[in-house]
């Protein structure tokens, strides 16, 4: 028996070899049609042939062709599982669609892609032993390197000391350009019960601005009492990301206004007419506002308050401050813990101004956080998926900032993590495949302690 089994794994694997051996050339042949039909140009194609000549196609494209004997025993679970894994951690065809369209490039695809060249960790040891000699050479990576840097220039904050297109973090910018007249009218709205529909839930309910922006709840408490399912992000910041909510429901900080009133659990309004209406009654703010805008409704409600969030922006943490060159900013042990940051590859999720906030991820790559969380699942644990109900989105959330970190606890979308230690261990787990010392938890802790802002002059609390 042991002998048949022995057997069945090296035809297995050897199966495995020769599938695919087959796949390196037909993908190499699909390769030169792809790019020939794509109007790549000449450097645009240099720099897609780095990724198909290494076989980064494989396990990084959602729809690989392999041939009919991919389905031998143990070849085509080995093969899925592979693709599987690879997929959830970076998506090629992304990146293609970004070569010809720069507007589509993301951050974080960018940094994760300089960490593994930078690392000379990609492809992993079991592809180069079906793929010889398939791992980037030095001219392929300086090539893709230098790609990268420049690409990431167009991220960087204008008018902001201390930027580095080489560094896959940067300084938060003093200011965003906004309308001073529009920012006065949202600043009125965000504190105003109108909103809600028995004028008790203001917008600063949920995201007070002596609180880190949230409220410190696991989840926040709407109209009537009423408990949400999920736990508040911070406003602070939040004009830097590429999306809102955890599962990226709102494309824009307006957008995001205009859900929480209308929602039963949130601020119970029954319609944005009779939120309109109620403003309406008040002809001191209908003559102010009529000044700005043309008229009251859902869509300029929102901007306004969209464009006061523009403000609530929190630059010169001592770590700002580090990066734009004073080198005593910031104690041994958190220059340590931004070191042990960069190691476990923090930075490429949470990359960026923002150090977070531009990317999907899924919750659990190295482990399966939910079952061992040892509670139910929720609807709030479902991610993107809630919006796409594509399968590969669920259990994906949007990368939450880790700017005024140590001032928003509980943490994680389902308030698991009560501390930022905790909320560390956590991470470095289950996104890092990392077992850390408690010395490097607090080194780390550390240095994201360093994150904590200022806001209208002063260091939040």
């Amino acid at each position: 028996m042991k002998k048949f089994v022995l057997k069945a794994a090296v035809v297995a694997i050897v199966g495995y070899l020769g599938v695919v051996g087959y796949v390196h050339q037909y993908d190499k042949g699909q390769m030169e049609k792809l790019l020939a039909e794509g109007n790549y140009s000449t450097e645009q194609q240099k720099i897609a042939k780095v990724f198909f000549n290494n076989g980064c196609q494989y396990c990084h494209t959602p729809s690989a062709e392999l041939p009919f004997y991919a389905h031998v025993p143990l070849v085509d679970s080995m093969l899925q599982n592979d693709i599987k894994e690879g997929n959830r951690v970076f998506l090629l065809n992304k990146l293609l669609d970004g070569l010809k369209d720069p507007s589509k490039l993301s951050e974080v695809d960018l940094a994760k892609l300089e960490r593994v060249i930078e690392n000379d960790e990609m492809p992993i040891a079991k592809f180069l032993h079906i793929h010889w000699g398939s791992r980037p050479d030095e001219d392929e990576k300086t090539t893709v390197l230098n790609w990268i840097r420049e690409q990431r220039k167009a991220f960087l904050p204008a008018n902001t000391e201390g930027t580095d297109n080489h560094r896959l973090v940067q300084p938060i910018p003093d200011e965003i350009m906004t309308d001073a007249a529009k920012v006065a009218l949202g600043h009125k709205l965000f504190m105003d019960g109108r909103l809600s529909g028995d004028g008790t839930i203001q917008c600063h309910t949920c995201h007070q601005l002596d609180k880190g922006g949230v409220d410190r709840l696991d989840v926040s408490t709407g109209i009537e009492g009423k408990k949400g399912g999920i736990n508040a992000p911070t406003v602070f910041n939040a004009a830097f990301n590429f999306v809102q909510f955890w599962d990226g429901r709102a494309t824009d900080l307006a957008d995001q206004a205009g859900g929480p009133p209308t929602n039963p659990v949130e601020m119970g309004s029954h319609s944005w007419d009779d939120i309109v209406a109620r403003f309406e009654l008040d002809e001191d703010f209908k003559q102010e506002f009529l000044k700005i805008y043309p008229q009251i409704s859902k869509e300029t409600l929102t901007n306004a308050i969209g464009e006061y969030e523009k403000t609530l922006i929190t630059p010169n943490s001592d770590f700002d401050r580090y990066l734009k060159g004073d080198k005593t900013a910031l104690t041994a042990q958190q220059i340590k813990g931004y070191e042990l940051f960069k190691q476990y590859k923090c930075d490429t999720c949470h990359t960026g101004v923002n150090m977070g906030g531009q990317s999907y991820e899924y919750l659990g790559i190295y482990g399966d956080y939910f079952k061992d969380r040892g509670t139910p699942l929720t609807d709030a644990d479902q991610g993107r998926f809630a919006q796409t109900q594509d399968p590969y989105d669920m259990h994906r959330f949007k990368v939450p900032s880790l700017r005024n970190i140590a001032l928003t606890a509980p943490y994680m979308h389902d308030a698991s993590a009560k501390d930022l230690k905790e909320a560390v261990r956590i991470m470095l787990k289950y996104q890092s495949n990392a077992k850390p010392q408690q010395q490097e938890v607090d080194d780390i802790t550390s240095f994201l302690e360093s994150l904590t802002g200022e806001f209208e002059g002063k260091k939040l609390q």
